[in-house]
């Protein structure tokens, strides 16, 4: 066998400890985000923000996942320090939505490689097909409870 087409258990744990290593630095950066929010965001100001219903949560959530992209696995630790802290499934599924499939911050890089029509339009439907899915499982969820 060629070992390009199957590589040894070293090999494997080379690059799953390279990758490890790699991301280090952003979980270290969310931690200490998660810890600094845990002290200056009070449950009060975050209840003041979210609780406004489904739709104004999920356009919150939506907008804050959208500016703050990043790594999605990352986005499950912030997003479950969120429900902790009292913020609506809305709001929470919307942002863990927003957060893979908008990157308000990456437009102007993505808008070179891939054209400005192109972008519009992905992060138009990106908007609101995360609106409409956020929605469509919280209330899903709510059938199988």
């Amino acid at each position: 066998m060629n070992n390009k087409e199957n590589p040894s258990f070293i090999q494997v744990l080379k690059k799953s400890a390279f990758g490890f290593v790699s991301m280090s630095p952003m979980l270290l950066g969310v931690i200490g985000l998660v810890g600094i929010m845990q002290i200056y965001i009070t449950p009060d100001m975050l209840s003041s923000a979210f609780g406004n219903g489904m739709f104004i949560d999920t356009l919150i959530g939506t907008f804050t996942g959208a500016i703050s992209s990043g790594n999605p696995s990352i986005s499950y630790v912030v997003g479950g320090e969120l429900l902790e802290e009292g913020t609506s499934l809305y709001a929470v599924t919307a942002f863990i939505l927003s957060w893979v499939t908008l990157g308000f911050i990456q437009l102007p890089a993505e808008a070179s490689a891939l054209g400005f029509r192109f972008t519009l339009y992905r992060n138009l439907l990106s908007f609101f097909a995360t609106i409409i899915i956020a929605i469509a499982t919280v209330e899903t969820l709510g059938f199988i409870k």
